[in-house]
């Protein structure tokens, strides 16, 4: 079972990129200068930001659907960034060396499935959650 996994699109962020605090508080984000390796992994590229650049910390809606499992969460862009890392078959660096939840949903949007892993065994657990054909997509998250 073969599998995708995507970084968020660089459009809806766009417009925070190279903006005065002022504009970035009135959007509830944050400028960050990124002060360590590892510290601030980007969602659009799926790498992890590199020292002395900056990232935007913003809230974003993962789970849109109209469920109890509507859910959202501070998440960190590259700012100017605009490359969406899609990985197939293939783990990002960003996430294989987190701890990670996966959740995996069906059809209506329900929870399926829910576990944590060490980022090396994320394959694995993808792979065993995709094996029940009624999971549709699975999200992950940093757990730590």
């Amino acid at each position: 079972m073969g599998f995708k996994i995507s970084g968020l699109n660089a459009e809806p962020f766009a417009h925070l990129f190279g903006q005065g605090e002022h504009y970035l508080q009135q959007h509830g984000a944050l400028r960050i200068n990124v002060d360590s390796y590892h510290g601030y992994p980007d969602r659009i590229s799926l790498r992890d930001i590199p020292a002395s650049k900056t990232a935007i910390l913003v809230n974003h809606t993962y789970q849109p659907a109209a469920t109890p499992y509507h859910g959202s969460h501070a998440i960190y862009v590259w700012e100017g960034c605009n490359e969406q890392g899609i990985y197939i078959n293939k783990i990002p660096e960003s996430i294989g060396v987190r701890l990670l939840s996966l959740r995996a949903f069906g059809e209506h949007h329900l929870m399926l499935h829910a576990d944590i892993c060490e980022g090396a065994a994320a394959e694995m657990l993808l792979k065993h959650f995709f094996e029940n054909p009624s999971v549709n997509y699975i999200y992950i998250h940093n757990a730590k």
